[in-house]
């Protein structure tokens, strides 16, 4: 399933909530469609926001059709000779299988553009983004604007009843507004980290 020409590669699209990425992701998406691209979105069935099982959504409510997938090799069931890209948003919810399968979709002429999240609550790497990172030819990582400083948020701060989250909490908590903040490195709040 080669392109005749090779123009496969791998773009990340990266940063806390709040800061656009499905937004860019969208914005990406009209783009090729206007160039006539066959596209292709995915998104993991953890993904719950919004009740849209069939449609990636921004946090400003705008949305694109997509397929919901469990596991990272249900991608290449739908990948055809005439798919152009291959969009993945919340990718940081996927198994690790998803590295390998963007990396051979590149290899095979296919653009591939992955959104997630970079940081866990804790601030630390979060699941198979820095793989993708590394593997990626582009990256864009965005920033929200902190709700304690106004300053550029590179994380994503977790609130649970009014408190930030403890170190030791679960790892994956889908929530939104009520659940979740962007902050700046200084005012990121999580007790119980290992210094």
């Amino acid at each position: 399933m080669y392109h005749t020409y090779k123009n496969g590669i791998i773009e990340v699209v990266c940063g806390p909530m709040f800061a656009g990425k499905t937004e860019e992701l969208i914005r990406r998406i009209k783009r090729l469609e206007y160039a006539k691209q066959n596209v292709l979105v995915f998104k993991p069935k953890v993904d719950t926001r919004y009740r849209a099982n069939d449609e990636i959504v921004s946090h400003n409510r705008n949305k694109k059709s997509s397929i919901t997938i469990g596991q990272s090799s249900e991608i290449l069931e739908y990948v055809k000779d005439d798919t152009d890209a291959v969009i993945i948003d919340e990718a940081q919810f996927f198994d690790d299988g998803i590295v390998a399968i963007a990396d051979r979709l590149a290899d095979q002429g296919i653009r591939v553009i992955v959104g997630g999240l970079d940081r866990d609550f804790r601030g630390e790497p979060f699941g198979p983004m820095p793989a993708l990172l590394a593997q990626a030819e582009f990256v864009t990582k965005l920033t929200a604007i902190c709700v304690k400083s106004g300053m550029p948020a590179t994380r994503t701060q977790r609130i649970i009843n009014g408190k930030p989250a403890h170190y030791k909490d679960p790892t994956i908590l889908v929530g939104a507004e009520e659940s979740y903040e962007p902050r700046s490195r200084h005012f990121h709040e999580v007790p119980g980290k290992p210094r």
